[in-house]
């Protein structure tokens, strides 16, 4: 990303997975709890939308109040929010001693506000609130005292009310290759200097440069976009990401009701990620009026031949290993 430094690494990563909490939309089922999506991405861990019941699916999934790092809403439709209480109330109860920030459209603050304090306890957490006025870098990343060095962006999308949709993009990299290190014969101790000082002295006089022995390595990317019509913030979010998380409440033959109710269809869905060059699509936010999951699957495969998936509660999605 421009602006963020180039940093070295090796293959060693902790766990970066989307694990889903909730999968309807407006009418929770036997089957489908209201939204709420943990990124979890090697030590920080975003919250996306928590809906009602966001706390004992956090439960179910084995999921502490302590992992999250930040809480970001798309907007403040009910089954995007009424989770929050129990959610900041739960942060509070374990005393989760981070900040954590929470991100949300500007024009949702009153309800933000309540949603809060929507309840007598203790307030033992603290919160940071961000309200988005315009799209661009979110303040903090993914939440202070999370070493990974995150860029969160959001773009306002086109519902029915204000709403943001979010992308997280790591820093382009670099990776070193064990074949280059054993040519030049660095080995041990002498890597972690190499990589740390940018070159090294060999014993024989010749120099060696951290660039000599790693190739450039591409930053992963995920991007998270709710409630909304086809629209060029939808694109932009979703421009490469290795994965993406994107709501389709309607099947096609109900494109009106969507477009009406500014949502998206699974074939407008699966068809932005197709265009998009997405390598991983999660499709989610599913109307009660369909039974048949398979459905889904069906209308997004006449678009999209890559990995998809048609997201269950507490479904665990991996972010795609490198290209």
């Amino acid at each position: 990303m421009p602006g963020q430094p180039t940093t070295c690494h090796t293959d060693a990563m902790s766990a970066r997975e989307l694990v889903v909490l909730g999968t309807a939309s407006m009418v929770p089922t036997r089957d489908r709890n209201h939204n709420g999506y943990l990124l979890r991405w090697d030590d920080a861990g975003i919250l996306f939308d928590p809906g009602e019941g966001t706390q004992r699916q956090m439960t179910r999934a084995g999921v502490a109040a302590s992992s999250i790092t930040r809480i970001a809403l798309t907007h403040l439709h009910g089954d995007h929010s009424l989770g929050l209480p129990g959610v900041v109330q739960r942060l509070s109860l374990d005393q989760v001693p981070h900040v954590v920030p929470v991100s949300f459209p500007a024009s949702g603050e009153p309800w933000i506000e309540r949603l809060v304090d929507a309840t007598v306890y203790h307030r033992a957490v603290s919160l940071d609130l961000q309200p988005l006025t315009s799209d661009g870098p979110v303040p903090g990343g993914p939440g202070p005292g999370a070493r990974t060095s995150l860029t969160l962006t959001a773009r306002r999308l086109d519902h029915t009310v204000d709403a943001y949709g979010y992308r997280v993009d790591e820093p382009d990299g670099r990776r070193v290759l064990p074949e280059r290190l054993a040519a030049f014969g660095v080995a041990g101790p002498r890597v972690g200097r190499l990589v740390a000082d940018g070159s090294l002295v060999l014993d024989d006089g010749r120099t060696v440069r951290a660039d000599d022995v790693a190739a450039p390595r591409r930053g992963q990317s995920m991007a998270f976009v709710m409630d909304t019509r086809v629209c060029d913030a939808a694109y932009a979010l979703a421009d490469g990401v290795d994965l993406l998380v994107i709501e389709s409440t309607f099947l096609e033959r109900d494109a009106d009701a969507a477009e009406h109710y500014g949502h998206l269809t699974a074939r407008r869905a699966a068809t932005i990620a197709a265009e998009s060059g997405v390598r991983s699509l999660v499709l989610t936010h599913f109307s009660q009026r369909y039974p048949d999951a398979e459905e889904y699957e069906r209308e997004a495969r006449e678009v999209f031949d890559g990995t998809l998936t048609v997201a269950s509660d507490l479904d665990r999605v991996p972010v795609p290993p490198r290209a």
